[in-house]
């Protein structure tokens, strides 16, 4: 079996090889679709004017628990990269969107810090070992970036503050759960990775909430 199929187990929860080794991680993904769902009904625009980058964040949200569904059931490379690449997009387009929306920064002020950011979201994920926080240091610095915008807004008085602090609240409960996962196999057979995916599911949704809310006639 060639590499690019090979089983991935890296998990509590998954005990052998199989599609449904993994039956927790793999149905809480439902948290991003439901997130992502509940977002656009009930506070995307509904008027003439379409909101196209909230519209295109919440497919990426979709997505996004798609791929890990499918990488929690087949744990193979190709699944793990259904799985990464909406991750990785989503951070950054999230960023990008949201200095312009939340900020009212240009374009290329913004796109300047999402490739700063990329650097040192990579330098952190290449220097710190994966045993150090289970491979949980790629999604600390997102998680800076969502609490240092949600305290930018709260000092301009932005509405939508509250919103993404409480969101960078639950994502920092969400990063412990996928931390501490492989440390308690032994007193938690089934793991905690599932709670990574629920919680931060509802970290999505308060962060999508507010973004989408923030929508104003002529925005992207």
């Amino acid at each position: 079996m060639s590499s690019y199929h090979a089983h991935i187990d890296i998990y509590c929860e998954r005990t052998e090889p199989g599609l449904w080794s993994e039956p927790l991680n793999a149905v809480t993904n439902l948290a991003f679709v439901f997130a992502a769902w509940l977002c656009w009904k009930h506070y995307a625009h509904k008027g003439p004017d379409f909101d196209r980058s909230g519209a295109f964040l919440m497919i990426l949200v979709g997505l996004l628990g798609i791929g890990s569904g499918l990488f929690h059931t087949f744990a193979t490379h190709w699944a793990m990269l259904a799985d990464v690449i909406p991750i990785i997009v989503l951070i950054h387009g999230f960023l990008f969107f949201a200095l312009r929306r939340f900020f009212d920064l240009n374009v290329w002020i913004s796109l300047g810090a999402v490739i700063a950011f990329f650097g040192l979201a990579t330098s952190v994920r290449v220097s710190v070992p994966v045993e150090v926080l289970n491979g949980s240091a790629g999604y600390i610095p997102p998680f800076a970036a969502l609490t240092a915008m949600g305290a930018a807004m709260a000092i301009k008085k932005h509405p939508g503050a509250d919103y993404m602090l409480l969101a960078a609240a639950v994502f920092a409960v969400s990063l412990t759960f996928r931390t501490i996962d492989m440390k308690f196999c032994g007193a938690i057979p089934i793991g905690t990775h599932f709670l990574w995916h629920t919680f931060n599911g509802l970290s999505l949704y308060l962060a999508g909430r507010a973004y989408l809310q923030a929508w104003r006639p002529g925005a992207i």
